[in-house]
């Protein structure tokens, strides 16, 4: 298998765990997998910066390069939040979370999964998310094809979701985001809402776009442009971002004065706060 040198920060179980993407998982000791459109890769860590892939050198540097967003120095990113947390009251707070959250990346990934499965995200926990949007794409998904001849399944296509009714739909266990799903596939097949034409909008019009989408709200709305579409300013305020601001901030947001690299400030935090803060009364 070939393997490929990355020198930022990169790991791989922070990545997976990071609450973005709802399909990567840990298939063997040490080795994950990521799916994206109708590409799979399983990727190892051998030793640091050193990695083994599953697929060419030339998918790499075509399709998952990009995925894992290996062009963004996040090192550099951590280093603009410690000087930004320098000399205020937060910034304590802020070096624990990066040094505890250092790893992530931000992944780009396609926007029809990502609107889908942050539809379904509401009210829902991480576990359960993964449950219903692995059971659609066993269900609708395209077979891909794994080194070893095994199959696994796509994320469906807009085409093949758009044939299930609202009321199918239900028996995913989606209860009221069956109606709310329904509506981002009519509106995407319509193109109403054209997703790869939004690459091209500015950050307010693309949320305000997306906002069009029946039970897309602020949140959802951030976490596509974020996830899928690589806007850093955006930050999707969840349950533990909420706390994050109300327990360790003294009810500051923080992640509006920091501005453009804000989502990723929000990534460490949520990260820190879902694993590392135990020590926190929630």
């Amino acid at each position: 298998m070939p393997l490929i040198n990355i020198k930022d920060d990169f790991d791989l179980e922070k990545i997976t765990e990071s609450g973005q993407c709802f399909r990567p998982k840990e298939v063997s000791p040490g080795v994950f997998r990521f799916i994206t459109l109708d590409h799979v890769i399983d990727i190892e860590k051998v030793e640091e910066g050193t990695f083994k892939i599953s697929c060419s050198n030339a998918e790499w540097d075509i399709i998952w390069s990009k995925y894992f967003d290996i062009e963004t120095n996040y090192a550099e990113i951590r280093q603009q939040i410690l000087d930004f947390g320098n000399g205020k009251p937060c910034g304590e707070y802020l070096n624990k979370a990066i040094e505890y959250s250092k790893g992530i990346r931000i992944l780009r990934q396609d926007p029809f999964e990502t609107l889908i499965s942050f539809i379904i995200s509401q009210r829902k926990n991480i576990p359960a998310i993964r449950t219903i949007v692995e059971l659609l794409c066993d269900t609708f998904g395209d077979d891909l094809v794994l080194t070893d001849g095994s199959t696994v399944k796509a994320f469906p296509k807009v085409d093949d979701l758009c044939k299930v009714s609202a009321f199918e739909l239900s028996r995913f266990s989606l209860g009221y985001r069956s109606a709310y799903v329904h509506d981002a596939l009519q509106k995407v097949k319509g193109l109403t809402i054209a997703l790869d034409d939004l690459y091209s909008n500015n950050d307010d019009d693309l949320i305000d776009t997306l906002k069009t989408i029946k039970g897309v709200g602020d949140k959802v709305a951030a976490c596509v442009a974020l996830y899928a579409y690589h806007r850093f300013a955006a930050v999707p305020i969840d349950v533990w971002i909420k706390r994050a601001i109300q327990e360790d901030f003294k009810g500051e947001n923080v992640f509006v004065e920091f501005g453009s690299l804000a989502g990723v400030l929000q990534q460490y935090i949520f990260y820190y706060k879902r694993f590392g803060a135990k020590e926190l009364i929630y």
